[in-house]
């Protein structure tokens, strides 16, 4: 333990929360407990409470860095080209990287999060989180005003709802793919990135001229 004693807090934060998302995917959230994240990072349960005070300040730690990656995906996607379309189809193969590299976390980033912050307790990590969330929104809504202005995109639309309709629909048909591809081949004879390119262009035709 000298050796660890001596290492960053954040490398054993990120040891422990690594160990943590393996038992999380084997057994879910509820069902794993705070000593067995700690035997499985090799620290002590006490240890384990120096760097996490409780599991949910752990499992927010998980999804405040998957949102940042997220958030990394998406703005790499909209800085790689500058035609509309092209953008757009780079932001659909930002959200499939993601579900593909951390398919624990893509429904967890779009399940309710906490947005008072004035009257309620809550964990740094979930404020953070949120505001990374805030800056995803601006750059889909600049995305969306650029298309606009092109007159690429519907100039009717509203802008929040279409950016959260948009979550919903994309996160869906990722979600779907995943997990009926074998359906997918078999009833519609079509692989699982041949049903997404169809969905994906469904979607961006009801929001342009």
């Amino acid at each position: 333990m000298a050796r660890r004693k001596k290492e960053p807090q954040n490398i054993h934060r990120k040891n422990i929360s690594i160990a943590a998302e393996q038992l999380f995917l084997q057994k879910g959230i509820k069902n794993t407990s705070m000593s067995e994240i700690a035997k499985e990072a090799g620290y002590s349960k006490a240890t384990l409470y120096v760097y996490f005070k409780n599991k949910e300040e752990l499992v927010g730690f998980l999804v405040l860095e998957s949102m940042k990656k997220l958030h990394d995906y998406i703005s790499q996607a909209i800085m790689k080209c500058d035609g509309t379309k092209e953008r757009y189809l780079e932001i659909c193969s930002a959200m499939l990287k993601y579900q593909e590299e951390y398919p624990f976390y893509f429904s967890m980033v779009l399940e309710t999060i906490n947005i008072d912050f004035e009257t309620t307790n809550f964990l740094p990590e979930e404020k953070e989180t949120f505001l990374v969330g805030e800056q995803i929104n601006e750059l889909l809504v600049e995305f969306l005003q650029s298309g606009m202005l092109t007159g690429e995109i519907r100039s009717d639309i509203e802008i929040l709802p279409t950016i959260f309709t948009f979550w919903g629909m994309l996160s869906g048909l990722i979600q779907m793919a995943a997990n009926k591809e074998a359906y997918i081949g078999q009833q519609m004879r079509k692989s699982k990135m041949e049903f997404l390119d169809y969905g994906f262009e469904m979607l961006y035709e009801s929001i342009t001229v």
